[in-house]
């Protein structure tokens, strides 16, 4: 079972709320992999401490052009989406930072003038801390596509029975790459206007995919596919108007944790998960309520 923990934006308790939920569980004795796949900024394992076993470098194939062999035709800058290839003087220019690695200019090229070479992108991670498996993404400083990256680091998602997923903040590509593919996401949000704006960015993400999973003719375990829940962080401060969105959207608030000057503390010094478990079981107890079959049946909930 795959479950996300996302966020319309930073800041929101996103990581605190992955951790905790690992944690816990993994107290229950429950083997389980958390997965940090916010490659561009990675923090789990500066709170898990996992000892790291395996380090893996993740490259991505990119394009080279033999000049030689290149007749000018063009082909290759016209199939081009992101403009990573643009024909200057009658030669193709690679710009090798907005290359996806979609292999199409090599498809099209009529004098096979195209091949591929490596490139270093990040290293993917693992470690061990008593019943949780850590696996991480570390993307280069300068490398501007995460999304490989990040499929490389749920490449490893196959040997745990309960895999949860730190995302990345927002709703672009590295997201919908991080949550492809999850039974549940959780979305952690807090009750301001700013967090009630991205918050129905990322139900709008939810639903997207939803749609998507429905036009392939994929079965779930909900009526339109992935299920979702919200947590409101900080549930004290600000105003009411992300609650009540939530129940004009039919949407489950599946827990609403206060605000804590001092877990913030404790986050700052890198030891709030036993804090945060001490403090908010009720919570933790209903977010695992809602996620569906596994987590909310039998030896696992307590």
């Amino acid at each position: 079972m795959i479950i996300s923990v996302a966020s319309g934006k930073g800041g929101t308790g996103k990581t605190t709320v992955a951790l905790a939920l690992a944690v816990y569980l993994a107290q229950k004795e429950i083997p389980l992999g958390i997965f940090d796949c916010d490659v561009e900024e990675p923090n789990v394992n500066l709170f898990l401490q996992s000892e790291i076993k395996v380090i893996e470098t993740v490259y991505v194939p990119v394009p080279y052009i033999h000049e030689s062999a290149c007749n000018g035709c063009g082909a290759c800058a016209d199939i081009c989406a992101f403009s990573a290839l643009v024909m200057v003087k009658g030669k193709p220019l690679l710009f090798p930072e907005m290359c996806h690695a979609c292999g199409g200019c090599m498809l099209v090229c009529p004098e096979k003038a195209i091949t591929y070479e490596r490139k270093e992108i990040g290293i993917v991670e693992e470690g061990y801390r008593d019943h949780i498996r850590y696996v991480g993404g570390k993307l280069r400083i300068s490398e501007p596509i995460s999304p490989p990256l990040i499929e490389a680091v749920k490449k490893h998602l196959g040997d745990s029975d309960i895999n949860i997923l730190d995302v990345p903040p927002g709703t672009s590509c590295p997201v919908i790459e991080a949550v492809k593919g999850s039974d549940y996401i959780i979305l952690v949000t807090e009750p301001t206007p700013f967090g009630l704006y991205d918050l129905k960015l990322a139900v709008e993400m939810v639903r997207e995919i939803r749609r998507y999973q429905r036009l392939l003719g994929k079965s779930s375990r909900s009526l339109y596919g992935v299920s979702c829940g919200v947590v409101i962080n900080r549930c004290d401060i600000g105003d009411s108007q992300v609650s009540d969105y939530c129940q004009r959207e039919g949407i489950t608030v599946i827990a609403s944790i206060p605000d804590s000057r001092e877990l913030a503390e404790r986050y700052s010094h890198g030891d709030f998960v036993d804090y945060f478990i001490e403090q908010y079981p009720d919570q933790l107890e209903s977010i695992i309520s809602h996620i569906p079959v596994s987590l909310s049946q039998g030896e696992i909930s307590s």
